[in-house]
């Protein structure tokens, strides 16, 4: 009889909140009730749901954090939820009026956005509703450019799903989540909830009031009985009937994709359910027990209960029901019983309050929104499809929200619900909608219920009536879920109480890959529960027996007895050290036997009594000690199951009765005994000294410091044997039968534990189990482990004591070791790994128990056996591919860097080899965590997916703490900050703040000319003004020349917001929530040397519109401030910055945030508050910005804002709209912008009607604007069809249109005295540039003649000039390829007769002027064509040509003429220098290139009067300020780009049309001039040290393709680089840093990762300094450590020497320098610094040595190798651990002398390294212990000692020196075990006896000859059969073994 093991109880189970529910529930006597009154709380309670007035509670155990269970307990109107015992969250719902019925904890899948600010839905103008942008054809020219395309092609980051956990709370008629994340959700209930069970993955099982009075019904009705099974997965859907099915495959174990067997079936009939009678008992959900999915119910009508599997399916994965099928007679039939019980409206709707929407406190209720009047409206009965049981719910009363409870107090709400309530909703619920007739009007479709949940019935129970009855007291559990050698199941208890009998079930996958339930056997039970009883990762089944009695059913079926004894109550007053426990019962009270037990947390479970009374009891029969676990998981995987689980059974019941210790190994010293019992080994106990001296050597404070060095000098006291050892003689019989495959299994786990150095404690005490085991089957294994751990095992093996007949030959004579299975695996790859645990079992014919299914204990053995085999696979034959496989393997088993610092040095070499391999030339294409696995966390940031903006977001590295690059501020200036805070002094915004500094320094070096372009380009500081002083003015005129010069100067700053835009493009990252500031506009001077400051005069400022217009442009410099990659603005952010009134610099704002894509973010509704008040210039920003935001798309809802503000785009375009012209020409650009490149022929017919508008033929007041209008027009023609052109007719058609417009026809010179249809000067240059963009790059050398530049004076003089301009360059965009920056190119689009006269006009004859303008408009458009093409390139060629004509139109410019003629050629000059700075600036946009801001400063400061025509002043300072700030566009990130959106954008932006005022539109719109945004591209390649994530200067190699040729350029950045298309390869080829290579042609996540960031992250090698620190290179480490060459000696060889005279002697102070490396500075600091101690001077040399080495080659993972190299060159050979160290350094040194230069170096394929390590060191330490070795092998007491091992002797010496000596030997020298000596010296004795004196060639006379001979062959033979690495048996202990034999004989 099986003794029980007693558990103490541990208190009453009640929990904080049950006291508090208990104490605060109000308890009143219960009145008298009449039977009415009790019918009617039956009725609205229902009569089948628990009483609400107790206290209930339930757990939930999370399979994600096991070690925490939350509790739920709850009243009628309070809910409470703790964790552990305590109260953490409390909710009341008294106010709501209703009971709640039942609560729980469960999870609800939430999508959780990555950005919040980023989430779109409908209500934005980036709706997803809109179709996708068009793509272009294979063979078509994409519009857009790269970063365009990536922009257009993301897809919104919704965010991830994710689970999060929540409590359900279930009222009558409303049910309540709150999450756990602070969200709380409200939703209707239809029903009343009689239970609620938590589901896997996510949600709740919901079982509803089952009336009888609804059988009644049913019967009357004819129809079926309504479901009340339904699952609630969402808060924004009903709650879904949970599917019935007839098989689910697959999904299992939540591993795989579910499917319905039956799904054709699903999709043709309506939704099955499960039948209505089935009570729920009890549902699974994946905890720690089981992950199974699975519920068991009771049909209580056929007496059955059943256990099924559930399954989640995507409601939109899922077949939808069919919704088409007719009501029919049952619907009549039930809208009978609705006119019997009318009801005031659907209960669907009974309450708006509830609405399905987050809340923010659990009182506050969602505001119901105010609704005007709506017209009478029809009943839901009269629209198609909807059920005629909602007659009486109208469309006005659920839009106005018109019942009578909208305006009561919540308690007064209608709470009852009817049978037709009911019955309607649930058949929207189970059908998913009934429609009848057409389905003109659908039901919203989270309106309609889909089955998410899917059930199959996979088992049936018949049951008693009794059983059935007594369902709700039915007791189910899942438990021992493992592996069981077939599959991986479960089983499952059901147990009866009525019937006293538990049925046990298996749950377990068929071959169908379905789930079944096979019936395994029956046990006596009246309750039953699951708890982590015996195993740390199988739970166990406890029972309550039918005599009280309790056990654990364990590995499968098993029984375990338990019982539970009384916690001692001590009420002792004498016993003063004893604990009092408070207790609401005293102990002495008899509770009556148990008869139910539950589950609680983990171990823990609560019994009940039979008089209800409950306790606490924590039954954790799981050993502390993880090596116990170990062995018996790797002796599961061995042995049977009967042995397994009586070795178990046996130390539980052992371990329980001496009070379960775990001091000092005691736990783990009753296993041994308990196996050596087991298995009925003999073992004798050594004889134990009493003495208290004695008794310190059995403490494991003596393991702790037997090896202290500071201990050494003292004496110690005398380590105690090892238990476990001594066996006499006499107590021999045979071992047990499964002793051979038992001593494999703990021999495999010991060599696991070997591989972990953390383990080696283990490791010592499991060697004596091993050694005991061993011993009588195969006692050579005793020797192998007495050579590593010599204290393990006394005394040591021999033959002569060795019993033959109980030697197990199935085990080979020398152990598998697992240092020389690695090392032949990668020394010679055709060696086999013979390490296969799973095979071992089959070799001995055994079946394993797996009592702990697949955990295998030996983890780590079994991935290093497998990266070895990548390491040395033969069939790659490339050492750097082996290399990546291996590290590839050990990302994928998630083995970092924490796991290689675990492993021997010698073990780890070569994968730290590998690493290395790798690292040095790593893979592009690899994951993240392998980056980082190698040490390159530069490739890893790259690569990751989080786009790197251009700032360090306030952090500052380890570098920037220690050494400071900027000087900090001093206290001065913190007390002046400080003071400036507190008096509220806020810093003026002035606009031109780029706060990029560390990107600026670096970019544009030390000079000042970002700050003098701030300071040219601001605008809201007082410029200073040098103005010379005129004596001879009186103080009138003085005061008039002031106020014209306040004029002049307040034109030029009018026009600097357009170059601010430009300058400080993007420099914002993030905006915070706070009011935007827009900077002011200053137009006071100061007079310099006077220093007087001029403000204008009221009466001669500006007019109003020209400030409105310099407001604008100021907003939209302020807006486009804000990057493209902002965070944070979003419509709230939008609105919350939007003025009191509409002013015209927010207007800007509103434009730039589009030309950004922000006003994306916009919703819908806040777009009406702008344009409502038809305020121009915000119509103008919000049509033109939305338009820009959604560039290409086509957006619907964009498209009709355009079309209520453009005429042209209305069915009547005459309608009149009350909106300007401008307004409308925004409109049409906007459609332009909204359709560019889509070839939308509706939308470019439009606005080629609009060129030729008939009203704005004849110019008037009205239309003032008329020119501006036509090219708004032309310009949305030419980007609907950019680039589209062709030969179709429809183009065609197209084309004879445009050159009508372009040079007129016959007709409208013949119609004299008739209005002409156009106006020819309108029209022609409109349409020159319409056409130029249709046929853009078509190389269309027709549609090119077109477009024919007048070749005689004549036709010159009937254009105007301009016109010659706009047709070169709109040729010259036909015909894009033939544009080179070329003289040849130029002079060929010069007209013969233009250039013949330009000719003679150099030979000094008159030229006619008509030929003169066309020559400059000519060389201006060409200038400007170049400046397209090549624009952010910065091409020599193009520069070279372009500053050429700029230089020469400047002179032109500046030279004097009085003549009129000479005006209007200098009015040319002008207009062509403006076209030709820009376009210089385009080329060499983002460069910052100095001499060309040199000339543009220089035009910046000409602002006198006399310099230019009055007329076109506002125009040039425009065109500098542009120029300007294109040249520092984005403060040097930003360029432009050449794809078509971008040229059409350029043009549009610098059309060359100048503006005489601020307030100019009529010749060109001003708001299209910051189209330039559009073309942007961000270009500027930028390096960031990736550990001080500094930007750095650093050389890169640059690949391109242009055309069929590549070419390479060398670079340094920041720098920008070429068009993305053109670029193939990027490559970091530096000494200083870490190599890189993107590969942007055939690696796509490189290509992804530059559109993404342009940022390369880089790592600095630590030898080196930074570009920056060090331009020339003479300050590397290199060079200060190039004079020292004892380093690697000192390594080698240590030795104390002088480190002061070391090159780098103050290595300790300026490594800072170097690295960043916190380990090199906490090494440094702690290692190498000086000291006085000659012990520790040599340490503080060989530290000194070994970080220099680091240091130069960039290992800071060598650092812990040669720190334990010096340790084992240190270490006595006393310690425990010496001979295991030993091993590891023999390993180390065979592998970097042998193997590394062969297989790892890299030599054999020419492109060697060195190692990590060099094989000098190793060799070294490893010398440094053979010298001490060979100082004991002499000793005359060793060699008698040898002398006995070699003859097979039983060895006399146990002094633990002696043996220690021994075992050093043996391992250091590979001898052959005892065993394999005796035979070889036999075999050598025979052998000279047989061959001694006989003729040749049977023997020899010469002895000498004979013995070498013999000799030889001794040597291979015993170095075959023992430890081999890579030296074997050496030669001279084989002499010194030869010797011994002599002796002995």
């Amino acid at each position: 009889m099986t003794t029980p093991i007693s558990f103490p109880l541990q208190g009453p189970a009640t929990s904080s909140a049950h006291e508090y529910l208990s104490r605060t529930t109000r308890t009143y006597p219960p009145p008298h009730q009449s039977d009415l009154l009790k019918a009617i709380r039956t009725a609205l309670r229902g009569s089948d749901t628990e009483s609400i007035s107790t206290i209930q509670s339930t757990s939930f155990l999370d399979e994600e954090e096991p070690q925490t269970v939350d509790e739920l307990t709850w009243n009628a109107h309070t809910v409470v939820l703790s964790q552990g015992g305590v109260m953490r969250k409390k909710w009341n719902f008294e106010e709501e009026g209703q009971a709640i019925q039942w609560a729980c904890i469960g999870w609800l899948e939430q999508i959780m956005p990555a950005n919040p600010a980023t989430s779109h839905f409908s209500g934005h103008y980036s709706s997803s509703d809109d179709p996708p942008p068009r793509r272009p054809g294979p063979d078509e020219r994409p519009t857009f450019g790269p970063f365009a395309q990536v922009h257009q092609n993301s897809v919104p980051d919704l965010g991830k799903l994710t689970r999060v956990s929540a409590v359900f709370v279930f009222l009558r008629s409303i049910g309540r989540i709150f999450l756990k994340n602070g969200l709380e959700y409200t939703f209707a209930l239809p029903f009343i909830v009689r239970k609620a069970w938590p589901l896997s993955p996510h949600g709740v099982l919901i079982q509803r009031v089952l009336e009888p009075s609804e059988f009644r019904e049913a019967e009357v009705t004819g129809d079926a009985v309504l479901p009340t099974i339904f699952s609630v997965t969402s808060p924004f859907s009903e709650a879904g009937t949970v599917g019935l099915t007839t098989g689910i495959i697959g999904g299992l174990r939540g591993e795989g994709t579910p499917s319905l067997k039956d799904e054709d079936e699903n999709c043709t009939k309506p939704l099955k359910s499960v039948a209505p009678t089935e009570m729920v008992v009890w549902t699974s959900h994946r905890g720690p027990a089981s992950k199974d999915d699975v519920l068991v119910t009771v049909d209580v009508e056929t007496n059955q209960l059943s256990v099924w599997r559930y399954v989640y399916i995507k409601p939109k994965d899922t077949p939808v029901p069919l919704g088409q099928i007719r009501a029919g007679v049952s619907t009549k039939k039930r809208q009978s019983l609705a006119d019997v019980e009318r009801r005031r409206s659907s209960a669907m709707f009974s309450d708006i309050r509830h609405q399905m929407s987050p809340t923010l406190r659990p009182r506050e209720q969602s505001p119901t929104p105010q609704f005007g009047s709506f017209p009478d409206l029809p009943p839901f009965s009269a629209l198609p499809g909807m059920p005629p049981a909602l007659s009486t719910t109208t469309m006005a009363s659920l839009v106005t929200g018109e019942s009578s409870q909208r305006s009561g107090p919540i308690k007064g709400r209608r709470n009852s619900l009817t049978r037709n309530d009911l019955s309607v909703t649930m058949d929207r619920m189970v059908l998913g909608g009934r429609f009848d007739g057409d389905l003109g009007l659908l039901p919203i479709e989270h309106g309609r219920m889909k089955a998410a949940y899917w059930m199959e019935r996979i088992y049936t129970q018949n049951l008693t009536t009794d059983d059935a009855q007594s369902w709700r007291s039915i007791s189910v559990a899942l438990f021992d879920d493992r592996y069981d050698g077939v599959s991986s199941r479960s089983l499952i208890a059901i147990c009866l109480p009525h019937s006293q009998c538990a049925f046990l079930l298996s749950l377990a996958p068929s071959p169908d890959n379905t789930l079944k339930a096979i019936p395994l056997t029956h046990i006596p039970a009246i309750s039953v529960t699951s708890l982590r009883a015996t195993r740390e990762n199988v739970w166990d089944l406890l029972i309550v027996k039918p005599d009280h009695k309790l056990a654990i059913i364990m590995h499968g079926t098993q029984e375990l007895p338990i019982q539970l004894g009384c916690l001692q109550r001590s009420t002792s007053i004498a016993d003063d050290n004893s604990m009092q426990v408070d207790s609401n019962t005293p102990s002495s009270v008899d509770h009556g036997p148990i008869v139910a037990v539950h589950s609680g947390h983990s171990s823990t479970v609560t019994v009940t009594f039979k008089d209800g009374w409950k306790e606490r009891v924590t039954i954790d029969l799981v050993p502390h000690d993880p090596l116990i676990s170990q062995c018996m998981q790797i002796l599961s995987l061995i042995l049977p199951s009967d042995y397994i689980f009586a070795l178990h059974t046996m130390f539980l019941q052992r371990w329980s009765a001496s009070g379960r210790p775990t001091a000092n190994g005691a736990d783990f010293a009753q296993f041994s005994d308990t196996f050596f019992s087991c298995f009925l080994l003999p073992y004798g106990a050594c004889p134990v000294d009493d003495r208290p001296w004695s008794m310190l050597g059995l403490s494991p404070s003596h393991d702790r410091f037997i090896d202290d060095p500071a201990l050494r000098g003292l004496e110690m006291p005398p380590t105690a044997p090892p238990k476990n050892s001594v066996i006499s003689p006499a107590e021999k019989r045979k071992p047990h039968f499964l002793m051979a495959p038992a001593l494999w299994a703990l021999h495999a786990l010991g060599e696991n534990l070997r591989l972990i150095i953390d383990q080696y404690q283990s490791l010592i005490r499991l060697v004596p189990l091993i050694c005991g085991v061993a011993q009588g089957v195969r006692p050579e294994w005793v020797d192998y482990w007495k050579r590593l751990c010599p204290d393990a095992a006394l005394p040591w093996p021999s033959p002569a004591t060795t019993e033959i007949e109980f030697v197990d030959d199935r085990l080979p004579v020398w152990p598998p070791d697992i240092s020389a299975i690695l090392y032949g695996r990668i020394s010679n790859p055709e060696w086999q790994v013979p390490w296969d645990t799973q095979e071992v079992a089959v070799r001995f014919g055994i079946a394993p128990a797996y009592t702990y299914g697949q955990l295998d204990p030996l983890s780590a053995l079994q991935h290093l056996t497998s990266i070895y085999k990548c390491l040395a696979d033969k069939s790659v034959p490339q050492i750097q591919k082996r290399a990546e496989n291996a590290m590839f393997l050990m990302v994928n088993a998630n083995l970092s860097h924490e796991f290689l610092s675990r492993l021997p040095i010698g073990i780890a070499a070569p994968l730290r080899e590998a690493a290395r391999t790798c690292q040095l030339a790593p893979p592009g294409d690899w994951p993240l965590a392998a980056y980082r696995a190698i040490g390159r966390n530069d490739l890893a940031a790259s690569a990751d997916d989080a786009p790197d903006l251009l700032f360090s977001d306030g952090y500052k590295s380890v570098q920037e703490f220690i050494n400071p690059t900027r000087p900090r501020p001093t206290v001065g200036e913190i007390v002046n900050q400080a003071r400036a805070a507190a008096s509220v002094e806020v810093e003026a915004v002035t606009g031109v703040e780029l706060d990029l500094a560390d990107f600026t320094d670096i970019r544009f070096g030390q000079d000042r000319r970002l700050e003098e372009v701030a300071r040219m380009l601001c605008s809201s500081k007082i410029p200073n003004i040098n103005w010379i002083e005129r004596p001879e003015l009186n103080e009138h005129d003085q005061t008039k020349e002031h106020q014209n010069l306040v004029l002049r100067i307040a034109e030029r700053t009018l026009a600097l917001p357009f170059g601010r835009a430009m300058f400080t493009f993007g420099s914002v990252p993030t905006v915070i929530r706070e009011a935007y500031t827009i900077p002011k506009v200053e137009y006071s001077i100061r007079l310099q040397p006077m220093n007087v400051i001029v403000t204008p005069e009221p009466g001669k400022t500006p007019p109003t519109e020209s400030l409105s217009w310099g407001d604008f442009h100021n907003g939209v410099a302020a807006g486009l401030r804000i990057s493209p990659f902002s965070a944070g603005v979003e419509s709230s952010w939008i609105a919350f910055n939007k003025p009191s009134e509409l002013t015209p610099e927010h207007a800007g704002f509103l434009f730039g945030l589009g030309l950004t894509g922000h006003l994306k973010e916009m919703l819908t509704w806040h777009t009406f508050g702008y344009l409502t008040p038809k305020h121009d210039l915000t119509s103008i920003g919000v049509l033109l910005g939305l338009s820009a935001a959604n560039i290409g798309s086509g957006n619907t809802h964009v498209t009709k804002l355009l079309a209520v503000h453009t005429p042209a785009l209305l069915p009547t375009p005459t309608v009149d709209l009350n909106v300007s012209l401008m307004t409308q020409a925004a409109g049409l650009a906007g459609v332009g912008l909204l359709y560019l490149g889509t070839k939308n022929r509706r939308m470019a017919e439009v606005c080629l009607n609009q060129i030729s508008r008939r009203d704005l033929v004849q110019p008037d007041l009205s239309n003032e604007h008329r020119e501006a209008y036509t090219y708004s027009a032309a310009l949305a023609f030419g980007m609907i069809l950019l680039g589209k052109g062709s030969s179709v007719p429809a183009d065609m058609t197209l084309i004879s249109r445009l050159t009508t417009l372009i040079h007129g026809s016959v007709g409208m010179l013949s119609q004299r005295g008739s209005q002409p249809p156009f106006d020819i000067n309108l029209t022609s240059p409109s349409a020159t540039i319409a056409l130029g963009l249709m046929y853009l790059r078509t190389e269309r050398q027709d549609i090119a003649d077109i477009l024919i530049i007048p070749d005689t004076i004549i036709a010159l003089n009937r254009i105007q000039p301009s016109f010659v301009l706009l047709r070169t360059i709109a040729r010259s965009l036909i015909l894009w390829d033939a544009v080179a920056p070329t003289a040849e190119w130029l002079i060929s689009q010069l007209p013969a007769t233009v250039r013949e006269a330009f000719d003679a006009h150099g030979k000094g004859k008159a030229i006619d002027d008509a030929l003169e303008l066309a020559y400059y408009n000519i060389l201006a458009g060409c200038c400007f064509v170049v400046g397209l093409k090549y624009a952010g390139t910065a091409r020599e060629a193009a520069y070279m040509m372009i500053i050429r004509y700029f230089d020469l139109f400047t002179r032109l410019v500046y030279s004097a003429g009085p003549h009129f003629d000479h005006k209007i050629k200098r009015s040319a000059y002008r207009d062509g220098l403006n076209l030709i700075s820009i376009s210089l600036s385009m080329v060499m946009a983002g460069t910052g290139e100095i001499t060309c801001f040199r000339r543009l400063r220089y035009a910046y400061g000409m602002y006198q009067q006399s310099m230019y025509n009055q007329q076109s002043k506002y125009g040039v300072h425009m065109t500098t300020h542009m120029s300007i700030g294109l040249l520092f566009l984005g403060g040097g990130r930003f360029t432009l780009g050449t794809s078509d959106a971008a040229i059409a954008c350029m043009v549009a932006a610098f059309f060359p049309r100048t503006h005489s005022v601020s307030s100019d539109n009529k010749s060109y719109l001003q708001a299209l001039r910051h189209l330039w945004v559009l073309a942007v591209e961000p270009r500027c390649l930028i390096a960031r040290d990736v550990d001080s994530t500094e930007v750095v200067y650093l050389p890169v190699k640059i690949t391109m393709k242009e055309g069929k040729e590549t070419g390479h350029t060398q670079l340094i950045s920041p720098t920008l680089i070429p068009d993305l298309d053109k670029l193939l390869s990027i490559r970091v080829d530096t000494p200083r840093y870490w190599p890189f290579y993107l590969d942007t042609e055939n690696l796509p996540r490189h290509r992804q990762s530059l559109l993404r960031s342009q940022t390369l992250f880089v790592k600095r090698r630590t030898a080196f300094l930074s570009y920056t620190e060090d331009p020339r290179g003479s300050r590397s480490l290199f060079v200060r450590s190039g004079a020292s060459a004892g380093d690697s000696a000192t390594l080698d060889f240590p030795q104390s020497t002088d480190t002061k005279i070391h090159p780098a002697g103050d290595l300790g102070e300026f490594i800072t320098s170097f690295s960043n490396d916190v380990l090199f500075l906490a090494f440094a600091d702690h290692f190498s610094r000086e000291t006085e101690l000659e012990e520790e001077r040599l340490f503080q040399a060989y530290c000194h040595a070994t970080l220099l080495d680091s240091i130069l080659q960039d290992k800071p993972q060598t650092l812990q190798t040669h720190l334990t190299l010096f340790l084992y060159r240190t270490m006595s050979s006393k310690s425990r651990y010496f001979h295991l160290r030993l091993q590891d350094l023999r390993f180390a040194a065979d592998f970097y002398s042998k193997i590394y230069d062969r297989r790892f170096s890299g030599r054999t394929e020419n492109n060697p390294r060195m190692p990590l390590v060099r094989d000098s060191t190793v060799a070294g330490a490893l010398h440094a212990l053979d010298q001490q070795l060979d100082v004991i092998r002499k000793t005359p007491q060793f060699i008698a000692v040898l002398g006995q091992y070699a003859r097979g002797e039983a060895i006399t010496e146990t002094q633990p020196d002696v043996t220690h000596s021994l075992a050093w030997y043996l391992l250091r020298n590979g001898v052959p075990v005892s065993t394999i000596l005796v035979i070889l010296k036999g075999l050598a004795r025979d052998a000279h006896a047989q061959c001694i004196g006989l003729a040749s060639p049977e023997g020899t006379d010469d002895s000498i000859s004979l013995d070498l001979g013999i000799k030889e062959v001794l040597h291979g033979a015993g170095t075959k059969m023992t430890t081999a690495l890579g030296s074997g048996w050496s030669v001279r202990s084989l002499d010194e073994i030869i010797n011994a034999w002599k002796i002995g004989v």
